[in-house]
């Protein structure tokens, strides 16, 4: 073999060494480069879940949460609705984007209603957020928060129902929407203050609701609603479920030789659908004259008091300064059955009016003659 060879085969040998070693510092570069972007990737996701749970549980350890006025329970985790000193205790863990919570609601509200106003039933509300972990999105935080700004003015209950029966479907985020639950608020008399408003703005209760729906997480219920009655879970059990009747059976045996609770007037409680406003007794109606006893009233139109006696339909004729004039029929079911006299500065003389049902709808004239009408001016009592 010739020199020339020797050396072409050796300097063959050398360039694939060089290319092999070339291939290793290669091969070992993008090794390098996965390992970094996988950490890289690793941090990132990490980065992610760490903020998703900060924002799901935030305030759930350490130093303390704003609570709303009145919040009550452990950690102040509750909103109390009725007397505090009712004799049984309903506990409600609720998300205002899930649907089965809104089923709950319009199932059972006029029945709950009852039992808190009747001082046998004191409710216990706390506010979660499962939806906005299930689904993603903030209605449920941004509601839970609004909902405790209505508390802090003093009307979480009628706020409360407004947003259930403005409940959207449970994928649409609308009550992410701080506006849409600030324009709920005009529904409830008195709620859409400047202070209300910027307390939604703000989200001033948010870290108080992430830290109820901790409490509700670590407490294992794992749906909604999760309804308690004096402790005991009484809405999951498919064999026996859960009816007004029911409830209203279970409150009565637990509350039995219990005194009841004292109640306070909700205020500017939302009406109810097709809820009839109350009937004030003893009332002079302005707009008619008439005055209305306790019970259903029939309307007497353009019935006044005048200077002298005139007569009422009543048991009683009616005291008046002056004769007046009746201006039409009235309609009623019956003749009132007028315990006296009206009293007030139009009603003429003392004495207090019975109650007057309508009964049949028989039309009957206002009488009294002569005289000017003058409108009433103040109220009989009944």
């Amino acid at each position: 073999m010739t020199e020339n060879n020797r050396d072409g085969k050796r300097s063959a040998r050398e360039r694939m060494q060089q290319e092999r070693e070339r291939e290793r510092a290669r091969a070992k570069r993008k090794r390098a480069a996965l390992v970094g972007g996988s950490i890289v990737a690793v941090l990132v996701v990490a980065a992610v879940i760490g903020v998703v749970v900060a924002n799901s549980k935030s305030g759930s350890s350490g130093g303390p949460v704003a609570a709303p006025p009145g919040a009550t329970g452990k950690n102040d985790l509750a909103i109390p609705v009725g007397a505090a000193n009712a004799p049984s205790t309903l506990t409600v863990y609720e998300d205002f984007r899930c649907p089965a919570c809104d089923a709950f609601e319009k199932t059972y509200r006029t029945t709950v209603h009852q039992l808190m106003d009747s001082g046998r039933l004191r409710g216990e509300y706390h506010l979660v957020r499962l939806i906005d972990g299930n689904l993603g999105g903030t209605g449920s935080l941004n509601a839970g928060n609004a909902a405790a700004c209505a508390q802090a003015e003093g009307r979480f209950r009628a706020y409360h129902d407004v947003l259930y029966d403005n409940q959207p479907n449970e994928e649409d985020d609308k009550f992410a929407d701080k506006s849409y639950l600030i324009q709920l608020a005009g529904k409830v008399p008195g709620l859409k203050t400047p202070a209300f408003t910027s307390c939604v703005d703000k989200g001033t209760y948010n870290a108080w609701v992430n830290r109820s729906n901790a409490d509700f997480n670590s407490a294992g219920y794992g749906s909604t609603p999760t309804i308690l009655l004096n402790g005991k879970n009484i809405y999951n059990n498919q064999s026996n479920p859960l009816t007004p009747d029911k409830l209203k059976a279970m409150v009565a045996a637990a509350d039995k030789g219990k005194p009841l609770g004292s109640v306070s007037p909700s205020p500017a409680s939302a009406p109810q659908p097709g809820a009839a406003s109350p009937t004030r007794t003893g009332a002079v109606s302005r707009s008619t004259g008439a005055t209305t006893g306790a019970g259903t009233a029939g309307t007497r139109s353009g019935a006044v008091t005048g200077a002298g006696p005139g007569t009422g339909t009543g048991e009683r004729p009616g005291a008046g300064e002056r004769p007046g004039t009746g201006a039409g029929p009235g309609t009623g079911a019956a003749d009132g059955a007028g315990g006296g006299p009206g009293t007030g500065p139009d009603a003429g003389g003392a004495g207090t009016a019975g109650p007057a049902r309508a009964a049949g709808g028989a039309a009957r004239e206002g009488t009294g003659a002569g005289g000017a009408a003058v409108p009433p001016s103040g109220a009989g009592t009944g």
